[in-house]
């Protein structure tokens, strides 16, 4: 069994307490980051290597993006990817035992105005997808076992949403960006392993903003972060959790941590 975890956690140094506590209390097997900003040097390796990863791969920056990927198995063949002729760390990749891939995505929020002519970041976002689909097919990623999670700064379903009405309009929510997401995930064929679990007719959220003031209260989430697996792996599902109460724990991050246990 693989426990594997993703968290945007919007900050590594700043909370790096938090990722002990998760590290603690889930005991994941690999935990996968995004938003790290800190730059390679700087990041925490001794501290993570503390909690259990002794492998240890960052891809970050000072400040803005960045994903790393923190494992207690070996890592192997780890690759960087670019996309969009823009160097932003927000793709990492790795081979886990048993020759599974992994991939962890950080992609582009899209900014505020989900208008491609008029808002250069909502173009990258859409091209950034594009781009890894294109890639992934001609590489025959579905053929082969392999995992993807991450941010994908996008709530695909209804149900993913608080007010699939209300967000329509709203950059992570809008048709176009759920069409994008869904030619990423014919790419290769991926299988949503969460909803594989958990129900799409369930309400699911794994982001609330810092915007609210009590975000229980209001509950105004979205699912942004997900774990896909290829049809090679697909019956190796088991379990699927996203850890709402992290929302709460002390500075938290705006996401929360979201887990797949994998019979591999």
């Amino acid at each position: 069994m693989i426990r594997i975890t993703t968290w945007n956690i919007n900050s590594v140094r700043l909370r790096l307490g938090l990722v002990e506590r998760l590290a603690r209390e889930l005991e994941p097997d690999v935990l996968c980051l995004q938003e790290t900003k800190v730059a390679d040097e700087l990041f925490p390796r001794e501290a993570v290597e503390a909690m259990g990863f002794s492998h240890v791969l960052v891809h970050g920056q000072r400040n803005y993006h960045g994903v790393a990927i923190l494992s207690k198995l070996p890592l192997e063949e780890h690759q960087t990817h670019a996309w969009c002729g823009i160097d932003h760390p927000r793709h990492l990749s790795a081979r886990l035992p048993g020759g599974i891939e992994l991939h962890n995505l950080y992609v582009p929020s899209g900014g505020d105005e989900p208008d491609r002519e008029r808002n250069p970041k909502f173009a990258h976002k859409l091209d950034f997808l594009a781009e890894l689909a294109a890639a992934w097919q001609a590489d025959g990623v579905g053929q082969r076992p392999t995992i993807a999670v991450g941010d994908f700064n996008i709530a695909p379903l209804e149900t993913d949403v608080w007010s699939h009405k209300q967000l329509l309009d709203v950059v992570s929510h809008t048709p176009v960006e759920v069409a994008a997401l869904d030619r990423l995930q014919a790419s290769a064929g991926w299988i949503d392993a969460v909803r594989a679990i958990i129900p799409p007719e369930q309400k699911l959220y794994s982001w609330w903003s810092y915007r609210a003031r009590d975000w229980q209260a209001s509950n105004r989430g979205r699912r942004l972060d997900h774990v896909w697996v290829t049809a090679p792996i697909a019956d190796k599902i088991q379990t699927a959790e996203v850890l709402t109460a992290a929302r709460s724990w002390p500075q938290p991050s705006d996401h929360v941590p979201v887990t797949v246990d994998l019979a591999l």
